[in-house]
């Protein structure tokens, strides 16, 4: 990675997801390409669900980021080139999850079962008593849980191939 893109990436590090604050695009794996044409950045940003309602807010929060900065024209689309998996999320990125509340998702092979939501750590007390109350959550990329450790609530992110 050349130091102009690695600068595009430092600075996108910054911006969080709007429905998940403590994560940054960088670290959901939503950011899949920097080009450049004439000294102009052009992001691409893969979105975790084709129907994502956040993702026009996503491209208008990077190309004003960007602009703030320096950038005076840079480009940002959404691109199904790269198909995102949860297997895309950083380290960081799950552990920033963790810190909103949401288990993160397990890494996979590429094939997910249904026993695989159910086996999930409460992200309070990292509790495995937790039983699956529903694979539907309040988002498509969320199912819900209980613990009977800690007797909460929560909501895990699924992992998606």
């Amino acid at each position: 990675m050349d130091n102009r893109t690695a600068d595009i990436y430092r600075i996108l590090e910054t911006i969080m997801d709007p429905e998940i604050p403590t994560i940054s695009l960088v670290d959901l794996g939503i950011v899949t390409g920097v080009e450049w044409e004439n000294d102009i950045p052009h992001v691409k940003l893969t979105p975790t669900f084709s129907g994502c309602p956040a993702l026009r807010i996503m491209e208008q929060m990077v190309h004003e980021k960007l602009t703030e900065t320096g950038y005076e024209t840079p480009k940002v689309s959404t691109s199904f080139e790269v198909v995102w998996n949860t297997n895309m999320i950083s380290e960081k990125g799950l552990t920033a999850l963790k810190k909103h509340g949401l288990a993160p998702p397990p890494k996979h092979a590429g094939y997910i079962e249904l026993d695989v939501l159910s086996d999930i750590a409460c992200p309070l007390c990292d509790s495995r008593n937790t039983t699956m109350q529903t694979p539907f959550g309040p988002t498509l990329c969320r199912s819900m849980h209980y613990c009977k450790n800690c007797h909460n609530a929560f909501e895990a992110f699924k992992p998606v191939t």
